[in-house]
């Protein structure tokens, strides 16, 4: 009888999480959070999410149900953040860097980001990748890279979306990627090395 009454529970539940009308109180907070640390930029996170239920709402006869409805949400939004990189990526920009003799070397193509690369402190404190405050400053310095070079950085370092894919994607060249990819930390770089190693020195321009 008790088992009974939790499977009836389980499927009231999972018939009020297909529902859209409770789609914003159960996922709207944890698609917001996903969102605003991959596009950093709260307005554009809140659009994107936005976006993603609209979608899902025109396309909810197709959920078969075959995963969570959270999980299907997630991919839609995925997609929507892939999307917004793509229009928003300047063309200028990649001519620059791939003209950019200056980052055009074989160490550099290779993307590997040197010890030789990162302030001192960062290499003594391996407690930074835990640290949420430090993950804080790290998303406030991505919001001010450029938008492809942002994007590219997120999908291939932090999303860890391999290169072909990332190149597919953004519809750049690996030679492309890994210079946007090395700038992007040596801005990253000098960013949180002011704004968390010396927090009371202004930001770099």
């Amino acid at each position: 009888m008790h088992q009974e009454m939790n499977m009836k529970d389980m499927n009231t539940e999972q018939q009020q999480n297909q529902d859209p009308n409770t789609w914003v109180d159960h996922y709207g907070n944890y698609l917001y959070n996903y969102a605003i640390s991959r596009v950093y930029n709260q307005e554009i996170a809140e659009d994107l999410v936005q976006e993603t239920f609209l979608s899902a709402v025109k396309a909810i006869e197709r959920f078969e149900g075959r995963s969570t409805v959270k999980t299907w949400l997630t991919s839609i939004l995925k997609r929507k953040i892939i999307d917004y990189y793509r229009k928003n990526a300047r063309n200028k920009e990649d001519a620059l860097l791939d003209n950019d003799q200056f980052f055009q070397t074989e160490g550099i193509l290779k993307g590997h980001w040197e010890d030789s690369e990162l302030p001192n402190k960062w290499q003594f404190d391996s407690e930074l990748s835990e640290n949420s405050e430090f993950h804080k400053v790290l998303k406030e310095c991505l919001a001010h890279l450029p938008t492809k070079m942002a994007a590219t950085f997120t999908m291939k370092e932090v999303e860890e979306y391999s290169t072909e894919e990332t190149c597919k994607e953004l519809d750049i060249s690996p030679s492309n990627l890994w210079v946007m990819i090395h700038r992007a930390k040596l801005k990253l770089r000098k960013c949180i090395e002011k704004k968390w190693f010396s927090p009371d020195e202004k930001m770099y321009k």
